[in-house]
């Protein structure tokens, strides 16, 4: 099993692949939302400093985990491209103003 932090970074690091592949082509995509849809373990460890984690079941752990109760999760995601001190990219503005705009 893998965390779901770890999936939703490998998902990120693909997108920015898929994103990149693009450069330069005419025909580009534009970025909508990301529905993932998985099957996820809760466990929780023991002790006093014990977290929950939410563990994404693949093909090689469903047998393993055949008695272990499993919730299916869809999570929606919506991808900002952001500059690299996190805010986001200035939208700059061309043509002549209309009347009306400010």
């Amino acid at each position: 099993m893998i965390d779901l932090s770890d999936m939703i970074r490998a998902l990120r690091h693909e997108l920015n692949a898929a994103g990149s592949d693009g450069e330069g082509d005419p025909l580009r995509f534009e970025l909508g939302p990301v529905e993932i849809e998985t099957t996820v373990a809760v466990e929780r460890e023991a002790g006093a400093g014990g977290k929950v984690r939410f563990r994404v079941v693949t093909a090689e752990s469903e047998g393993r985990l055949a008695g272990a109760p499993t919730q299916r999760i869809t999570l929606t995601l919506h991808p900002k491209v952001v500059a690299a001190d996190g805010t986001p990219p200035r939208r700059l503005i061309s043509g002549t103003t209309l009347p009306g705009e400010r």
